[in-house]
């Protein structure tokens, strides 16, 4: 895969990590917060920015810290590159069955890791506007199983595979916060039209999920059956 392909790939994951039901409950939580400066264009948007903002430098400071840690482990330049060469293919096969499963509902989806509580949420909501940022920081800390699957078993390989520690991580977590600078947008500008668009995402959401799983199921298998067993599969 080029670095062109990979960049679009990083980007489709955030978008599908945003509007997965986890995140997406986040991403509703936010909007909330936001809400509160209805009325005042600037601090709307200035708001979703910043919240955007929070999960984008959440997002590179893990990766970075995993890919660095990585690196370290199995040295630089070839050492890396080889390991990955040779591993990479054998470990992407599973990971990518195990995330279609949990994208289609195979392997339920009720566990996660909550950091953003109400007592957080109470304390925003009368906080200052940099709250909006800490949630931002927070929430994309909160995995379930589907974003946590994105995240560790598609970026991360994406990354690791092409030695961009920063550049894909920026752009999927740039791509989490996007809906909710475009909510931001509408309750600054179009507010009439925030219910419909958040019903129309709720619809987009399922259709994405369960594509997006068939894709990652499909894929997998391939994967599995050409670098584990041995399949002469074509390329």
């Amino acid at each position: 895969m080029s670095f062109a392909a990979a960049t679009l790939a990083a980007v489709a994951l955030g978008l599908q990590t945003a509007i997965s039901p986890c995140p997406l409950a986040t991403n509703i939580a936010a909007v909330s917060f936001i809400a509160r400066g209805v009325g005042n264009s600037r601090r709307v948007l200035l708001s979703g920015l910043l919240y955007a903002a929070g999960r984008t430098a959440a997002y590179m400071a893990l990766a970075l810290a995993i890919l660095w840690l990585l690196r370290e482990q199995l040295g630089e330049g070839t050492g890396l590159s080889r390991a990955l060469g040779y591993y990479g293919p054998m470990a992407l096969g599973p990971a990518m069955i195990v995330l279609g499963m949990l994208l289609l509902g195979l392997l339920g989806g009720g566990a996660s890791l909550s950091l953003g509580g109400d007592r957080l949420q109470r304390r925003a909501a009368a906080g200052g506007l940099w709250w909006a940022l800490v949630l931002g920081v927070v929430f994309a800390m909160s995995f379930c199983p589907v974003s946590a699957g994105l995240f560790f078993f598609a970026l991360l390989p994406l990354s690791a595979a092409h030695g961009s520690l920063l550049a894909l991580p920026l752009l999927y977590g740039a791509a989490t916060g996007a809906p909710v600078i475009g909510f931001a947008f509408l309750m600054a500008f179009a507010a009439q039209y925030l219910g419909k668009a958040f019903h129309r995402l709720a619809q987009v959401e399922r259709v994405v999920r369960i594509a997006a799983g068939v894709v990652f199921l499909f894929v997998g298998v391939w994967y599995s059956l050409k670098y584990i067993y041995g399949v002469p599969l074509p390329v």
